[in-house]
């Protein structure tokens, strides 16, 4: 479908501005909305934001406000991308994503259901959030761009939505859609249906992500403690790293942890008596069926024997080229039964997923940061608003959990879903997702612990614990790989437990592949490879040396996770000729001779942790429970750290009930002022492994508190 461009006629007066923007933002009318709040802000010594507000809307407004102070580029980045006119300040490299977010209806879902689906004392929380957002832009102009403001409560909804799906991978079958020619085949009905498959490197945009969450029973530790890792694994810089925060009202909210800036609620984290770690999981959610179009019209498609209108839409997208030129594409789009409609070079096809129409995650959330005990936190899940993420759950009364959460569809067992679908047969338009107690789980299994590291969920305690796949129809598209991290993790607690307090630490940061992680098996064929260039048998013996580790003295972890990671991403290395093991090596040996001249360099030389002037050498590596993921040896000489463990806890209550938490943050809660003190004041020990207390704990707080103030009084 061609883009039909109209040139706005208000840019000859607006030449230096990014389009035909209209700004309804009245700073003055905003700049008295602290009154109506009753929150004071508290800072610790890290600089970490401690809100605590007389209600849960106070305390949001405040949290609005600290996250502002610290992040609020990221956050006012986002508003034209949940909005979808991002194109009117990123041009042409905003028009696609503005694209989706009108395709997808998102807005439409908002305004027709926001009153409805969500609670009112959701929406007062949610709007109290955004107060605080637009009272710090009104106090502070010189630092915002008012052609992107108010914020609403309506924009942190829809922000959820969006992201959501991204996590789950919704955009990447968008854009196998998209690809010259028709990826799958037609699936058709039969007894044989093919076994879904493996999940491949979790990656956002463009960094590598993954996570770990796990859990130990009392009675599976030497201590007689209840414990829990929660460390999610996001890029370290940018809109989804990991922040800070802890929050509180004298109403009952009282939680600490981690979350994305602009999210008015805690991701994952911590109460006195719960802890929660969350892990991304890529089940097939996304059913994509191919409509045959009427040959006389366009518009009509074929569905259980009749022709049917496509619903017909046009969306203006407004883009600024050049910096100054103001812009408007138009474009169709089209809807049916299934859900939104793409029409391509080879066909026209529609997109069902996970989540259509929901938009309650912001709710969800907050449900879990209110609740006290495991029949709340079970209840707020048992919401599914959220169409994917693992979660592993530890509480003060000993109870652990693993849920791989889903909007997993019901659908018909006799087709291949990880296929194409007809879609004439409005039976495959499937209505229904399972319930939560359908959903693969473990609750308080009798091995006493859960490990999830982005597996399969049929495969995260000891066998007999396990949720067992012949219990589930086929067609639900659950993920069957193992990563390294799970494949590693379930060995050390099958070798080592009862485990103690030190020894679970030591499984967070073990640093090892494990022999039996399926890509590791390419070191054999190399190996066994017979290779005529003295480089390439010198590396050969380095690598059949190595012991798998990544410490910092480890000279052929470079060699190694080089190797690992182009096999990896090799579906049909099982099957490399002579020659291919051959080019692979050679590329690796390459790289390193390139940036240190030798191809046994330290890992600690090569893998470095960088905050402004500090440069750290920091063991661990990709897919390593130490998780590590370096970019930029060619560009640097050295791999800098841009993703995997950031902020992590490690929470216990002992036996006696005392709750214990041990947290790092990779740089520190200073997320963009260079300036700041905390901008990089946790950096040193993060590469150390150095853990301290978050200082949760209200008398740990006080004895640690650098300042206190209301917001728009922290001058």
């Amino acid at each position: 479908m061609a883009f039909v461009i109209r040139l706005g006629l208000c840019w000859f007066a607006l030449l230096a501005l990014a389009g035909c923007q209209t700004n309804d933002f009245n700073a003055e009318s905003y700049a008295e909305l602290d009154q109506r709040y009753d929150v004071v802000i508290r800072r610790d010594v890290r600089g970490v934001p401690h809100v605590l507000g007389a209600t849960d809307p106070d305390t949001a407004f405040g949290f609005a406000y600290a996250q502002a102070e610290d992040n609020w580029q990221l956050i006012e980045d986002a508003m034209p991308f949940y909005r979808g006119n991002s194109a009117v300040y990123s041009g042409m490299d905003g028009a696609v994503t503005d694209y989706l977010v009108k395709w997808l209806g998102l807005w439409e879902t908002v305004h027709e259901n926001y009153k409805w689906d969500l609670s009112p004392d959701t929406r007062a929380y949610v709007e109290a959030y955004a107060d605080g957002l637009n009272f710090y832009a009104a106090t502070h102009p010189d630092k915002v761009d008012e052609s992107k403001l108010p914020v609403t409560a309506k924009d942190v909804v829809v922000g959820h939505m969006l992201r959501h799906l991204l996590f789950y991978g919704f955009d990447g079958v968008v854009r196998e859609v998209n690809k010259a020619e028709r990826q799958r085949d037609i699936s058709t009905p039969s007894e044989a249906v093919a076994v879904p498959a493996d999940a491949k490197e979790i990656t956002l945009g463009g960094l590598p992500i993954g996570s770990n969450a796990f859990a130990i029973a009392p009675h599976f530790s030497e201590e007689g403690a209840t414990r829990l890792a929660i460390n999610s694994h996001q890029p370290t810089t940018g809109p989804v790293a990991w922040y800070e925060a802890h929050i509180q009202s004298k109403t009952g909210l009282n939680v600490m942890g981690g979350l994305f800036p602009g999210s008015p609620s805690i991701s994952v984290g911590f109460t006195e008596n719960i802890a929660w770690g969350a892990t991304v999981n890529r089940p097939d959610l996304v059913d994509v069926y191919v409509l045959e179009v009427n040959p006389d019209n366009e518009y009509q498609y074929r569905l259980d024997g009749e022709w049917r209108d496509l619903e017909r839409d046009e969306v203006d997208i407004k883009l600024t080229l050049w910096g100054f030129l103001p812009w408007t594409v138009s474009r169709e789009v089209l809807a049916s039964e299934h859900g939104p409609v793409l029409r391509t070079e080879h066909g026209t096809y529609a997109i069902r997923y996970a989540g259509m129409g929901e938009l309650r995650q912001v709710e969800q959330w907050y449900r879990m940061n209110r609740a006290t005990n495991f029949s709340e936190w079970r209840e707020a899940m048992a919401m599914k608003s959220f169409a994917s993420f693992n979660f592993a759950y530890a509480d003060k009364e000993g109870n652990i959990m693993f849920l791989h959460n889903s909007l997993t569809p019901r659908r018909d067992p006799r087709y291949d879903w990880s296929q194409y679908l007809p879609g004439d047969d409005s039976s495959l338009i499937w209505k229904e997702t399972l319930g939560f107690s359908q959903l693969p789980q473990v609750v308080n299994p009798a091995s006493g612990y859960v490990h999830s590291a982005n597996q399969t969920p049929f495969n995260v305690t000891a066998e007999a614990d396990n949720p067992k796949l012949e219990n589930y129809k086929p067609g639900h598209g659950f993920q069957m790989d193992m990563t390294n991290r799970a494949q590693r993790g379930l060995e050390l607690f099958a070798e080592l437990g009862p485990i103690s307090e030190a020894e679970f630490s030591a499984i967070k940061h073990d640093k090892y592949y494990s022999p039996n992680t399926p890509y590791v098996s390419y070191l054999q064929q190399i190996a066994d490879a017979q290779f005529s260039e003295p480089q390439l048998t010198q590396a050969q013996q380095l690598l059949a040396r190595w012991d798998f580790g990544t410490d910092l003295e480890n000279d052929a972890a470079a060699l190694g996770t080089c190797v690992l990671l182009a096999a990896e991403r090799d579906d049909d290395r099982s099957d490399h000729s002579g020659q291919q093991i051959a080019e692979l090596l050679s590329g690796c040996v390459a790289k390193l001779m390139a940036a240190f001249d030798r191809i046994d360099p330290p890992w600690g030389e090569v893998n470095r942790h960088v905050r402004g002037e500090l440069n750290l050498p920091v063991a661990g590596g990709p897919d390593i429970l130490r998780a590590i993921y370096g970019r930029g040896l060619e560009e640097n000489g050295y791999l800098t750290n841009v993703a995997g463990d950031g902020l992590y806890y490690l929470v216990s209550w002992e036996a006696d009930g005392t709750q214990k938490v041990q947290g790092i943050h990779q740089f520190g809660s200073a997320t963009l002022d260079e300036a700041s003190p905390h901008y990089a004041d946790q950096a040193d020990d993060y590469a150390k492994e150095i853990l301290h207390d978050p200082l949760f704990a209200e008398d740990a707080l006080l004895a640690n508190l650098a300042r206190a103030y209301k917001p728009g009084e922290e001058e």
